[in-house]
Formats: structure tokens, C-alpha cells, sequence
């Protein structure tokens, strides 16, 4: 059924979200919205397949909001499950204050963070969870909360979901929850496992069908670039330099914090994201980037779906992706909403073969050649602009470690063991009675030797 729909006030939703909204500016909505939210809150099962940007959080999240009643302690009754932190935190952050706005509290649950504030909001009775399967799973076996009460449930990413392994959990998960309950499911694919969930879990869904089937990479500009591994670094920071805003995907968190530091080192404001970080880590890395203070994000497949991140000029495969479906996605966060993009894959010659299956699976056709940086187009940006804000001035810090210059004034104490240079200005102070006197030959200062004692 198509409904005719010029803004959010001509759906039936509640006045207090119709302003939310529109302090926000906006007072019109996207496809998957249109189509989506009117069947939603007649409260019938929805089955949609819409890439990630096209609005999907709006699609499910004015309807839950809508339909959600008030919860008891330890009993929400809407639930959102998402396949990462850093999704459940975007989702939360998008309904807080339209949730605000009807009198409804939100929280996010997931691994890699204190229990005490998510058992803490869970028992005040928070109406709306947001989960990631593992931690929610991990609260159900404590009998933190019950799914009992819930009347609408959120699949979101459902083949991300499939992707990580998390079919299983998430049909442990919708086993709990209300027999009655409403089930949306969202998802990029709608095969394999995804469909076992349509089938076992939604009765007489509405199918809606946004955008391509397929990621589409016709609006980006693909190159191939053959260099030995020790080469990649400098050629990243000259395409850095040169493009700006870039995401930098590495098979591994290693190669990811190697990486990282050596783009600091090379003056690079950057931020890292992988799974091996604790959530407040994570949390910064997506907020300096979002907000500009680091130029480049290095990232594993972690950053390649789900996440809405706005003005990434360039891609880089500096490792090569796991196969066409990774290359697309990670590809897919550069050239959105109408944009230009570049996207670049790091190649050694021992990588060739795997990119040629790659370019197969994906339907392109591009010869590996040689780095050339007057190949690049002029996007929109200054060179070197961003590189003044933000984490250059760690990346100054770990450089002048490594030169074994003199640390920090007015941070105390004496330097390291190798650095070299003279202790820091105030930290030190006389010696104690009885300990002074002049320092012997070969030794350091008075003041060095006290401290070791």
C-alpha cells in the first residue's frame, strides 16, 4: 500500500514527537519512513529490507515509541537488539530525546562496560531497551530483567545478525519475549538465516522493499594499487593529506594499532576502532572522528555496516577484505546521500589474486597499477586542516618520546629509565633532612637517588 505523506505530522503519532522532531528540523520523511511507520503502528509484523542511511532508525523507532507502555521494574516493554555497541549507542542517542518528549526513558545494554548503570536503569523500570545479544542474554541468565512484558521487538541489521553468529541468541532472545509481540525486522538481506526469522517469528508480515537490492558501488571511483607492505604507510598519509576525511579498513586490531601509531607519527590526527577497545574508548574514537578532531578513522570490519557517519572522502582497503560482500560494505561508507567518493585497495602482488575474485564477485573490472597521487580527484577539502585539531597533539607527544626529547613541563617526577633528558619542573623539591648532600660521581642528582630509596 503506498500512503501519501509530505511530513511527519501527517502520520498518526503523538504531538509531543511531532515537535521533538521538528526542534531537530525535521518535518519530512524518507522513503522507508513513509512506507514503514502507518503499517507500524497499526501494530502488524513488518519485514523490511532498506540499506543502512535510508532512515531505518525513524521507520521502527516513531512506531515503538508510539506503541511502548510505561514499564515496572526489571520489565521493559519494547526492546531494540542490534548487532554492536557502537549501533545500540547511535539508535539510543537518536530516540532519547524524542523518547523524552512522551515521557518514555531508553538505555543501552552491552559487553565491555560496568553492569551497574544498565542493572541500575533496568531496575528504575526503563521502558525501552536497546541490546546487544551477548550482554542482554548474560542479564537474562543473572534475572536481571524479564522479557515477559515486551509488546514490540526490533530485529536491526538482521543479516549483520547472521554475519556475526548471532542467530541463535537473537532466537533464544524473541523466545522470551511476549507471545503477542510485534516483530520488526530490518535488514540490508533478507536470505538464509534472516528468512528462518521471518518464518519462525512474524505472522503475515508487511514486506517492504527500499532502495537497490544490492549495495551500489557505481558512484564511487575504484583503484587498485600494487606496493610491497613496508611502502603502504606513506602512501596512506599522502592520500590522507591529499582527500581528507578517510577510513582505513586492517584485517586485524594489531595491524590496527600499528597503524595507527604510525600515522601519528606521521602527524595524522587519527582515531582507532576495533573490537579489542573498552566502550568509552570506542565512544571517543566515533565521536572525534564524527565531530572532525581526527581526520582518519583505522578500523576493523567492526566500522563497515550499521554505522551512519557522514563525509568519509576516501576509502582505504590497506588490508584486503574478506571477500566481495566485505569489500561493498566498507566501500559503502564513502560516496552516501548523492556524494562523490574514492575508494583505494592497498594490493601486494601476492594480494592480486584474492582482489581479481573480489572484483568478480562485486562486478567490476580495474588493472592494478602503480600509486600515483595526481590520479586522485580534488575533493572538497583543504589539505592539512584537520591535522591541526584533535589527537596531533599525542602524536607530537609519542614523537618526542620516541626522540628521547625532554618530557612535558609541570608534570612531576623523573623520566624514564633511556629517555634521556633532565627531570620535569615541579616534582622535585630540597631532599630530606638527612638524605641530601652533594650526588656522587656517575650517579644523577640528589633528588634521583632519594627516590629510588
Amino acid at each position: 500500500m503506498y500512503y501519501i505523506v509530505a511530513y511527519f505530522s501527517d502520520f498518526d503519532i503523538s504531538p509531543n514527537l511531532v515537535h521533538a522532531l521538528e526542534r531537530q528540523g525535521l518535518t519530512e520523511p524518507f522513503e522507508v519512513q513513509v512506507e514503514t511507520i502507518p503499517e507500524a503502528i497499526l501494530g502488524r509484523d513488518i519485514c523490511c529490507r532498506a540499506p543502512t542511511g535510508s532512515g531505518k532508525t525513524l521507520a521502527f523507532g516513531l512506531p515503538l515509541l508510539e506503541r511502548s507502555k510505561k514499564a515496572k521494574s526489571k520489565r521493559p516493554t519494547s526492546l531494540i537488539l542490534t548487532p554492536t555497541r557502537e549501533l545500540a549507542e547511535q539508535i539510543q542517542n537518536v530516540l532519547n530525546p524524542l523518547a523524552k518528549s512522551i515521557g518514555r526513558d531508553v538505555i543501552s545494554i552491552y559487553g565491555g562496560t560496568s553492569y551497574q548503570p544498565q542493572l541500575r536503569g533496568l531496575k528504575n523500570g526503563v521502558d525501552i531497551v536497546v541490546a546487544c545479544p551477548g550482554r542482554l542474554l548474560d542479564l537474562l541468565d543473572r534475572n536481571s530483567l524479564s522479557l515477559e512484558h515486551v509488546d514490540v521487538v526490533v530485529v536491526d541489521e538482521a543479516d549483520r545478525m547472521a554475519d556475526m553468529g548471532f542467530i541463535k541468541p537473537v532466537r533464544s532472545i524473541l523466545d522470551k519475549c511476549s507471545k503477542k509481540c510485534q516483530t520488526i525486522l530490518f535488514s540490508a538481506t533478507l536470505d538464509n538465516e534472516v528468512s528462518e526469522i521471518v518464518r519462525l517469528y512474524q505472522k503475515n508480515p508487511v514486506n517492504i522493499r527500499v532502495g537497490p537490492e544490492d549495495i551500489s558501488i557505481d558512484s564511487m571511483r575504484h583503484l587498485f594499487w600494487t606496493m610491497k607492505n613496508h611502502g603502504k604507510p606513506t602512501i596512506a598519509v599522502e592520500v590522507i593529506n591529499k582527500c581528507g576525511r578517510s577510513m582505513l579498513f586492517c584485517k586485524t586490531r594489531a595491524g590496527v594499532d600499528r597503524l595507527g601509531k604510525k600515522m601519528y607519527d606521521a602527524g595524522i590526527s587519527n582515531s582507532t576502532l576495533h573490537g579489542g577497545l573498552n566502550q568509552g574508548q570506542r565512544d571517543r574514537s566515533m565521536k572525534e572522528f564524527s565531530s572532525g578532531k581526527s581526520i582518519a578513522l583505522i578500523c576493523t570490519d567492526v566500522a563497515a555496516r550499521g554505522l551512519d557517519i557522514e563525509g568519509v572522502n576516501c576509502v582505504i582497503h590497506y588490508d584486503p577484505p574478506e571477500n566481495g560482500k566485505a569489500y561493498k560494505h566498507r566501500s559503502g561508507r564513502t560516496a552516501r546521500a548523492g556524494s562523490e567518493g574514492l575508494v583505494i585497495s592497498f594490493a601486494q602482488k601476492s594480494q592480486q589474486r584474492s582482489y581479481v575474485q573480489i572484483q568478480k564477485e562485486v562486478g567490476i573490472d580495474y588493472r592494478f597499477v602503480s600509486p600515483n597521487m595526481g590520479s586522485l580527484p580534488q575533493l572538497d577539502f583543504e589539505p592539512g586542516e584537520l591535522n591541526k585539531k584533535g589527537n596531533s597533539n599525542r602524536g607530537r607527544r609519542l614523537r618526542r618520546r620516541r626522540r628521547g626529547g625532554p618530557p612535558k613541563k609541570g608534570r612531576g617526577g623523573s623520566p624514564k629509565k633511556g629517555r634521556g633528558g633532565p627531570p620535569k619542573r615541579g616534582g622535585g623539591g630540597p631532599p630530606r633532612k638527612g638524605r641530601g648532600g652533594p650526588p656522587r660521581k656517575g650517579r644523577g642528582g640528589g633528588q634521583m637517588r632519594n627516590r629510588r630509596r
